[in-house]
């Protein structure tokens, strides 16, 4: 399976290319540099590995929730290769890459995963990580730090940007239900990959058209504005 991964959902930009089981990843810390860098990364992965576009099986994008003109930016680079090459696209929750990726580093089963999605609140989710890959728990949110929704038990570790902006507001929060916390990591593509590919394989994939980015925050606001 050969599959061609980006996401921009954060300061951090990378690109990763996934062939058979292995891959390949560029990844930079660039705050507002997404739109320079993403092209060019997906063009060294792809000489160097000696593939073409049309050779793939997928493309897969962190669609959200993130910064909104880092999605724009992953959507509308996702979208123009798929049209170009008649490519399928799997589309993988920002957060849940970046729960994957705790696992995968440093093998914690249980995370919850937030975001800075500025404004004093943050993008959400709670995931169970292992083998198989990762389960929501709950459901993804955007909110005020004290006010996202906790999984049951304890054991669970914090992960992502939005534990360096409040940490003491989430570590007062989640108390007992957290046992530890990093807040300098953020989503990547070689997680998003992984996870597309095993989404592919379960007939997942959508058109070009259908890769949307997931804002969670105008969910919200449509939500408030229908039960009025």
């Amino acid at each position: 399976m050969k599959i061609l991964a980006i996401d921009t959902a954060t300061e951090a930009c990378s690109a990763a290319l996934y062939l058979d089981g292995v891959c390949t990843q560029r990844y930079a810390l660039a705050p507002r540099q997404h739109a320079e860098l993403i092209l060019g990364m997906c063009a060294e992965l792809l000489a160097e590995a000696g593939v073409g576009l049309k050779a793939l099986d997928s493309l897969a994008f962190g669609r959200g929730p993130g910064a909104f003109t880092g999605l724009r930016i992953a959507a509308g680079v996702i979208q123009g290769m798929a049209w170009a090459n008649a490519l399928p696209v799997v589309p993988v929750s920002s957060l849940a890459a970046l729960s994957y990726g705790a696992w995968r580093e440093h093998g914690h089963e249980k995370l919850m995963a937030a975001i800075d999605a500025r404004i004093h609140e943050v993008y959400w989710g709670c995931y169970e990580c292992n083998e198989s890959g990762v389960m929501l728990v709950g459901e993804e949110q955007v909110c005020a730090a004290a006010n996202t929704l906790l999984p049951a038990g304890q054991g669970w570790v914090g992960i992502g940007s939005g534990w360096a902006a409040y940490e003491a507001e989430l570590s007062r929060h989640s108390g007992a239900h957290c046992i530890d916390y990093r807040g300098d990591v953020f989503p990547q593509a070689q997680d998003i990959a992984r996870l597309a590919a095993s989404a592919f394989s379960r007939g997942e994939a959508v058109s070009a058209e259908q890769a949307l980015p997931v804002y969670i925050r105008d969910n919200v606001a449509k939500k408030k504005k229908d039960q009025r």
